[in-house]
């Protein structure tokens, strides 16, 4: 078993407060992701789980064992780091295990341990080469291989892809997805990258300011964001967001005017009234070309990007609000052409004047 749990963490540096309170439970073999903008205390979050930085106040449990003030080296966790830190001198063999023979383990036990960590990560061929012999992936590897073989209750990552060209970070998220399967191991994993966090985690802890905006699996966030940052912070390209207010209430729902030019009814509201400000957010797959449905917005073609079996075209509305469009490949409209979009109801979401979400859009599958 290997369940952490988080109780009112907060750390400060030099008088500013940079974790505020957080409280998490991990359970056991969870593949868990923090992910959030630079600052905002990931990396902070993850060295104080590892115990690489001294906690202001709050506690940390491991099975149920308080390892709060417990030095890194007992706690049974492994941490594997952006920048490899391998040692320069020694071969990948006695890179891996070098824990092992300062504990003083057993020379056979250590050797299988290498043997079995090198087929899962398909380095056999590289144990008697040294770093510079290496490419940036398969030192990430080896920096991998040397956390699988002590074993621990809990693998920590901090941002281990970031030095990786984009083909190579692809193919190490599907390396790393893999090994969680095989192995079957809690992993806790920091990222900027938005696209890691929803292809890797069974769980996004998404945090800004040193607090934890929402925690939830990768699906459940994308289509039921609490508020306007994970909205605007999980999707590629990013949910579209339009100003408007209520103008009218009834028992079933809400109708919205916009700004940029169209009322649209949802049927949702909970305590809004006629003439609060709200947000609008739809995704880029949620906007379609057409005249058809219930609310019509004209917009002007700004630039667009073609990925070949999808295009996305950008398009700014006449209040200047960015939107994005996904649409089939082929179709590319000419810069600052009109184009007029349609919004439907059952995929939008509504957010209220303090950014906090109001109901959820009926349908949620692109």
């Amino acid at each position: 078993m290997a369940d952490l749990k988080i109780h009112n963490l907060k750390k400060g540096f030099d008088g500013n407060e940079i974790i505020k309170g957080i409280d998490l439970d991990i359970r056991d073999r969870e593949f868990v992701v923090f992910v959030g903008p630079s600052g905002c205390g990931k990396s902070t979050l993850l060295r104080l789980i590892a115990g690489l930085e001294e906690v202001s106040s709050g506690r940390i449990e491991l099975d149920g064992r308080d390892i709060t003030d417990v030095s890194p080296a007992k706690r049974d966790l492994a941490m594997v780091f952006q920048t490899y830190a391998l040692y320069p001198h020694m071969t990948v063999r006695k890179n891996m295990s070098f824990a092992l023979d300062l504990a003083g383990a057993d020379k056979q036990e250590v050797a299988r341990k290498i043997e079995a960590a090198a087929r899962t990560l398909e380095l056999e061929p590289l144990l008697e080469r040294k770093p510079r012999q290496l490419s940036g992936g398969q030192r990430q590897r080896v920096a991998i291989g040397r956390a699988i073989v002590r074993n621990p209750k809990v693998f920590l990552f901090d941002e281990p892809l970031s030095n990786l060209d984009a083909a190579l970070r692809v193919q190490m998220r599907l390396e790393l997805s893999r090994l969680h399967q095989e192995l079957q191991a809690t992993m806790i994993y920091v990222t900027h990258d938005q696209v890691e966090a929803m292809t890797l985690a069974d769980k996004v802890v998404v945090l800004n300011g040193g607090r934890i905006e929402q925690v939830g699996s990768p699906m459940e966030l994308y289509h039921h964001p609490t508020n306007l940052f994970v909205a605007g912070f999980l999707g590629t390209p990013k949910m579209g967001f339009l100003k408007g207010r209520i103008s009218r209430t009834d028992a079933a729902g809400v109708e919205v005017e916009l700004e940029a030019g169209c009322r649209l009814y949802l049927p949702r509201g909970g305590a809004l009234a006629a003439g609060d400000p709200v947000t609008l957010g739809i995704r880029p797959e949620h906007l379609n070309r057409g005249s058809e449905g219930n609310c019509q917005l004209t917009v002007k073609a700004d630039v667009s990007e073609r990925l070949g079996s999808d295009t996305y075209c950008h398009v700014i509305t006449r209040t200047g609000e960015p939107l994005t469009m996904r649409i089939r490949g082929d179709f590319t409209p000419r810069y600052g052409e009109p184009l007029t979009l349609q919004l439907e109801a059952a995929h939008c979401h509504l957010f209220d004047g303090n950014g906090l979400a109001v109901g959820q859009p009926l349908q949620q599958v692109a």
